[in-house]
């Protein structure tokens, strides 16, 4: 019967006061975690540099240095007359190219990573036919190859690793 009973107004105030004590534990808790990952980022951008960003990020990056490179370089083949208005026309030309494709990168950053997981699965099927059909040209055929019996091919005496080529 004492369980139907509504606790009294000491017990109250002490499970308020346990509620807020366990969401203060639960924030401190929070927190050193969040210090801890903190630090653990630095301490790994410190020993490893920045690691790389999304797949939609590097193509920014891409994107950035490429029109950078495209915007500094000098034309000698148009000479000196037309080279200002040659570079000039690069510039607009990259800054098109940009206006263009970075909208498209920031509608669409997961499609930028999805398209890097699937290149990265060609990849690993390329590399596996490859190593497969490397593996075909090298093998050899142990039923017909002396090397592997050790039988000699000239039937030779020689207990030399080399065949006898006979010159006459």
């Amino acid at each position: 019967m004492s369980e139907d009973l509504p606790p009294s107004g000491a017990a109250r105030e002490g499970a308020a006061d346990d509620v807020r004590a366990s969401d203060a534990d639960a924030d401190a808790w929070a927190t050193a975690c969040a210090e801890d990952l903190q630090a653990e980022k630095a301490r790994r951008r410190a020993e490893y540099g920045t690691p790389p960003g999304s797949a939609a990020e590097e193509l920014k990056k891409l994107v950035d240095a490429v029109a950078e490179k495209l915007s500094g370089v000098q034309s000698p083949l148009l000479g000196a007359v037309a080279g200002p208005a040659a570079q000039q026309v690069v510039r607009q030309v990259v800054q098109q190219a940009k206006d263009a494709v970075e909208p498209v990168i920031e509608r669409n950053p997961d499609v930028f990573d999805h398209l890097a997981a699937a290149g990265n699965e060609l990849l690993a099927a390329y590399r596996s036919a490859v190593q497969a059909q490397e593996g075909r040209w090298t093998g050899r055929d142990e039923q017909h190859d002396p090397r592997d019996r050790g039988e000699r091919r000239d039937g030779g005496d020689d207990a030399g690793p080399g065949e006898r080529i006979d010159l006459d």
